[in-house]
């Protein structure tokens, strides 16, 4: 900013793209359990492969209560909801409802 005289909104315009982000809570009696299901690891996988290099996949266990955060990101927002949604279903079916 100093060498340019610019202010940082100007040198930083573009460096950032925003993308839809969608974030689903599954409420899971034991979301510690997260880490070691296969299944869940499988679609997450399956998941990243369709976004590519276009979105990504964030699968947390909650650390304040008891459920599993899903959040992904992608250009499309239909396709962040479509995403989130599956990996949703599955992480549900795998590891149980509250």
């Amino acid at each position: 900013m100093q060498r340019s005289g610019r202010p940082l909104a100007d040198l930083s315009d573009g460096l950032v793209e925003p993308v839809p982000q969608v974030l689903v809570n599954v409420p899971i009696p034991q979301p510690e359990r997260l880490a070691g299901c296969e299944e869940v690891w499988d679609a997450v996988r399956k998941a990243e492969a369709e976004l590519g290099h276009e979105g990504r996949v964030l699968l947390r266990p909650s650390g304040t209560e008891p459920l599993v955060r899903v959040m992904v990101e992608a250009r499309q927002e239909a396709q962040a909801n479509a995403v989130a949604a599956q990996l949703a279903g599955v992480v549900e079916a795998a590891l149980g409802r509250v």
